[in-house]
Formats: structure tokens, sequence, C-alpha cells
């Protein structure tokens, strides 16, 4: 049981550490430029109000009756010829900032980065311990015979393992993945625990979630009625990571959006990218992706 169930943790535990890795990178990043920022705005302690004279090359022109700056401003040709409050460096008035500037869209942006980091590390952290505390319990319960089937179900990119569990009222179980499921015979008498893990041949297989009493959907493939002995299951986490890799496909696409609706730019988009593959390489073995 013990080998079965780090076989079943192996896979979850590296995803997870793959995404909090990456979370931690970008909210180190994300860190140190907030801090840049806060410290260049912290500078600006004067305050005054004056007129935005001209726009070019992404920054504006600004004065007032003491001082004049220039300030980088996306798109700051609507305000041209509009006053505005100011806040400059009183040792350098240069450096000056107004609002809706790129200095105050940069730093809300890296704090931005830090809160999604932070709270992408802790659901995903939160959501593996919660699955693996209800299949700790439910193996620790009574067990009933069952006869089951075992069924392969592909619904867009996730191939996942279900049983097909017998009864008064028929269900249905997605388990995670384990190379006992390839040669099971269908139907087959298995133990079943607390509803929810199965004992096969002397090998726990986990739930990869809850049981539904309606059919899931997909593309349905039956194990035969009496498999193949000698057949090869794909063993491993080589193994699992190739099947999850289709879902790095999606990443860039997800990574371009963002970039679009956070004007971030090209940065903005390689950090998407990277945060919304390890994301689905996580999800792949959260959902118990099949590579069989």
């Amino acid at each position: 049981m013990l080998r079965s169930r780090v076989r079943a943790l192996r896979h979850g535990l590296f995803a997870t550490a793959v995404v909090l890795v990456v979370c931690f990178v970008v909210a180190l990043f994300s860190w140190l430029s907030y801090s840049d920022d806060r410290a260049a705005l912290a500078s600006m302690t004067a305050r005054a109000t004056g007129d935005v004279v001209s726009f070019s090359d992404g920054a504006v022109d600004v004065r007032w009756p003491t001082g004049n700056a220039r300030v980088a401003y996306e798109n700051g040709d609507r305000i041209v010829g509009k006053q505005t409050q100011i806040a400059f460096d009183p040792a350098d008035p240069s450096r000056a900032v107004i609002p809706g500037s790129d200095l105050f869209l940069e730093t809300d942006r890296a704090l931005g980065g830090v809160t999604f980091s932070v709270a992408v590390a802790l659901l995903v952290v939160l959501a593996g311990a919660v699955r693996l505390l209800l299949a700790v319990r439910s193996a620790r319960a009574s067990a009933v015979t069952v006869s089951v089937r075992r069924i392969r179900l592909q619904s867009g990119l996730m191939v996942r393992s279900w049983l097909e569990i017998d009864g008064p009222v028929e269900r249905w179980l997605p388990v995670y993945y384990d190379p006992v499921l390839v040669t099971l015979p269908s139907p087959v008498d298995v133990e079943l625990r607390g509803g929810r893990v199965a004992v096969i041949d002397g090998v726990t297989v986990y739930p990869s979630g809850s049981p539904v009493l309606k059919h899931p959907r997909g593309r349905r493939l039956d194990n035969p009625a009496q498999p193949d002995p000698e057949t090869r299951a794909p063993r491993g986490l080589g193994a699992q990571i190739r099947v999850d890799a289709v879902f790095l496909v999606p990443a860039p696409i997800v990574g371009l959006f963002w970039a679009y609706l956070d004007g971030s730019g090209f940065t903005g988009w390689i950090t998407a990218t990277v945060v919304a593959a390890v994301l689905g390489l996580w999800w792949g073995a959260f959902r118990g992706s099949d590579p069989s």
C-alpha cells in the first residue's frame, strides 16, 4: 500500500513543486520591482498643480510654476492640454509623476504579481492537501466488495481513468493512474474503501475526484474483458509528464491574452505563459491524467 501511495503522490508532488518554484521566482522579481518603484515614489514628496503641454515618444512634458519634467505616460496624447496634480522630488524636480503615469502602473502591476503568485501557491497547496486528506481518510474506512469496470475517457485535452461501479445505483469514480489498471479485467470484483479508494490485487488506487451518478462526458474506451497480462503499462514520472505536455499548448495564448489585458508587453507575456504552463502541468496531475 505504501508503494502505491508513493506512486500516486509522486506525480502530484512534482507538479506542485514546479508551480511553487515558478511562483516563488515570479513573486521575488515582482517584489524587487515593487520595492524599487515604491522607493522612487517615496522620494517624490513635493506637490504642485501644473499643465500637460505635449506628448512624444511615450512621455508627456509637464510644467508647473516652479519647474518642469518629462514623465513616462503611455497614451499620454489624450491628456495634453489638461491640468494635473504633480508629485516631484524637491531635490531634483525633473523626477516627477502624475496620476496614471507609467510608474504608478508598474508599481501596481508589480504588487499584483506578488499577490497573484502567493494566491496561486496557496491555492495549489490547499487543493492538494484537501485531496490527500480525503483519500487517506477513505483508505482507512471499512471495505466492501463491488464489481467495477475500468474505462478511459477523453474530454478535451484530458484523458482520465474511471472505475464504473455496479450496484443498485451505478456510479463512476475518477482515479489516479496506476499500471495495475491497464490489465484489469472487465468487470472484476475489487475492494472499495469509503466509497472512494479501490484496492486492486493488493494495490491501492486513489481517487482523482468525487464519484458521480451520471456518466461523465467524453470519448469512452473500455478495458477488454480479459486484457493481455503481458501488456506493458506506462510507468514512471516521465510517462506522466509526456502526457501532461499537451497542457502546455494553450499557455502562449493565455500569456498573449493576459499581456493584452494587463498592458505588460513582452515581459508580461513571458511571465503569464510560464505560469499558465506550470498550472497546466499541475492541473493534469491534480485531475489524474492517464498516460496509457
